[in-house]
């Protein structure tokens, strides 16, 4: 799989929340087809973020944006690991 960026994103992401949307392709694990864009809850770092991304091609994943996730998301990430 090949992971494709904004880099003025990422920087951006780096400065604000101290998260590299590099760091970010490691949550992803989406296989569905690149038409539909996706959001993705994960851990990274300690602390649950939401990434939105879409597939490119067959074999390219392109990061959106992401970000820390909000107290409703943070929750909806622990319900659905069953750690309530």
């Amino acid at each position: 799989m090949i992971y494709e960026w904004d880099e003025a994103k990422n920087r951006s992401n780096i400065t604000k929340p101290r998260l590299s949307i590099i760091e970010a392709a490691i949550q992803e694990r989406d296989t569905r087809p690149a038409q539909y864009p996706f959001i993705t809850l994960g851990l990274l770092a300690g602390r649950v973020v939401v990434i939105a991304h879409t597939l490119r091609g067959h074999d390219t994943t392109r990061i959106i944006s992401m970000r820390k996730a909000n107290r409703r998301e943070q929750e909806t990430y622990q319900k659905r690991l069953g750690k309530d």
